[in-house]
């Protein structure tokens, strides 16, 4: 028990603003990212499944748009070619199957804070613990996002930081989908402009990776997911590190 809790009293926490969050994030993610490169490797081979199933291909919208002449968006044919809404539709439930890998990452942030040595089954912890409730959460939080995308776009932005607490929730604190729901969603709207902030950033890194030819993007989507961790941090303390069973 000593040694438990000795661990415990390892590890930082950000202030409740958002510059302290990213830095901490950033911090965080540099002894983890060859697990988020994991991840990444896993939605790629997924992804690119999807696209030989369906024929769309995904990536090559980004050098039509990238390739538009005088920002005329009426040459950008992206969402006219065929199998994108067939494709689209199978993406959204790639996303929510591999979302338990999303809170291994969660998991393995707070072993690495907490300076437990990592193992690699721990990026897999979310198929273990919680399974059913994370892709609950996951579902209805991607029709809430598909919905705030369709809504041109914008929206999105302002609803994502409302559930950014839910899988660390779920993850430290075994709740169901509903109570990660609510718990996130309240924290966040007493604390709106510090979860705005630190939202935005961490999808803005989380997209850097576009600006290196699209390849760039395996480094760093997954940071998102470690924004998620400091936020809990700092808003409901270092979790203490819970040894799941194997």
């Amino acid at each position: 028990m000593s040694e438990f809790n000795e661990f415990d009293q390892q590890g930082s926490v950000p202030d409740r603003n958002s510059g302290s969050i990213i830095s901490h994030a950033f911090e965080m993610y540099k002894g983890i990212f060859l697990y988020a490169i994991v991840a990444m490797i896993v939605y790629m081979i997924g992804d690119f499944l999807l696209q030989s199933v369906t024929g769309f291909n995904s990536w090559g919208g980004f050098n039509e748009f990238r390739d538009l002449e005088d920002g005329d968006f009426s040459k950008y044919q992206y969402w006219n070619k065929p199998g994108f809404a067939l494709y689209y539709s199978f993406s959204s439930v790639l996303g929510i199957l591999l979302s338990p890998l999303y809170v291994g990452l969660i998991y393995i942030a707070n072993k690495y804070n907490t300076k437990i040595q990592v193992e690699f089954a721990d990026l897999f912890i979310g198929y273990r613990q919680n399974l059913g409730n994370i892709l609950i959460y996951s579902l209805i939080t991607n029709i809430i996002w598909g919905i705030s995308i369709a809504m041109c776009g914008l929206p999105f932005f302002f609803v994502y930081p409302l559930f950014l607490l839910g899988y660390p929730i779920l993850l430290f604190e075994n709740a169901t989908a509903m109570d990660a729901l609510g718990k996130a969603y309240n924290i966040a709207k007493e604390n709106y402009g510090t979860f705005l902030g630190a939202s935005f950033l961490g999808l803005l890194l989380s997209a850097s990776g576009f600006v290196l030819c699209c390849i760039g993007i395996i480094l760093t989507a997954p940071f998102i997911m470690v924004v998620m961790y400091s936020t809990y941090c700092a808003f409901l303390g270092k979790p203490r590190q819970i040894m799941f069973n194997k």
